[in-house]
């Protein structure tokens, strides 16, 4: 049995680049480790959705369980930083504020939990967090860094194949500009900068799951929940990485679990 950890930024970026693979794993008899840097308590949510005195931090912890729970994971960690906010918000200056964080000191954190599970492969994100958010960013400097302490091997970026989804984007005019990528050139990774192309098809009932889990994210996956199944396979079918230190050759179809 090896041990997959997935590295995220906030409760419910798990789903859309590592849930079907996370799932997949847990099917085959591997060990699925999730990390989440900060509590999303800066994202938005749908007015009326919490209980009284409840916070959206909580509320999305709880999400995060039963996200996991759905997923396979055997492990949730938080690492309680607080959430850094979108690109340009004030939160970014918050010297708490995972983006802030000591490098060092969180990748110890990270590199803490990769010893003690022993952990074969690590995904993170691309140096661009995806698609620029400060979070995502500070996964991959201090992911890059956690694999170096404790001598992880096999690191993955976790990354949107920008090619497809332009394509998907063209070929669909009637989704509207907020469910776009916000700038389609710096979004996920070209096509010939992916070196892992996983099918996680077979899987996608238990990434939908993971995806409602998320109630107060809808404004993330609510243009997707209702979709037709073969939309859904479309859009979420393939989950793309990027081998660390890895050159041109053979693109790989599976994570070496």
């Amino acid at each position: 049995m090896s041990t997959l950890v997935c590295f995220h930024a906030h409760p419910d970026d798990e789903v859309f680049t590592t849930g079907g693979v996370m799932r997949l794993a847990a099917d085959a008899g591997h060990r699925v480790v999730l990390v989440t840097a900060t509590d999303g308590a800066h994202g938005e949510f749908p007015d009326g959705i919490l209980t009284d005195g409840e916070t959206l931090a909580e509320r999305r912890r709880s999400e995060l369980a039963e996200s996991a729970d759905v997923l396979g994971v055997s492990r949730v960690v938080m690492l309680h930083y607080l959430d850094s906010g979108m690109a340009g918000t004030p939160e970014n200056g918050n010297p708490d504020a995972f983006c802030n964080a000591d490098v060092e000191d969180a990748a110890g954190k990270l590199a803490a939990v990769l010893n003690e599970e022993n952990a074969d492969v690590l995904t993170i994100y691309d140096p661009n967090g995806g698609y620029g958010h400060p979070d995502h960013i500070a996964v991959h400097v201090v992911g890059l860094r956690a694999a170096e302490i404790a001598g992880t091997k096999h690191v993955y970026e976790t990354t949107t194949n920008r090619d497809h989804m332009r394509a998907l984007v063209e070929a669909n005019p009637n989704w509207s500009e907020e469910n776009s990528p916000p700038d389609m050139e710096s979004f996920g990774l070209p096509e010939s900068e992916i070196t892992t192309i996983i099918d996680v098809g077979s899987v996608m009932d238990a990434k939908r799951r993971a995806m409602q889990a998320h109630a107060t994210q809808i404004g993330d996956f609510g243009p997707f929940l209702d979709m037709p199944l073969d939309m859904l396979q479309t859009a979420f079918g393939l989950e793309w990485f990027r081998r660390v230190g890895g050159g041109p050759g053979l693109t790989e179809t599976e994570l070496p679990l």
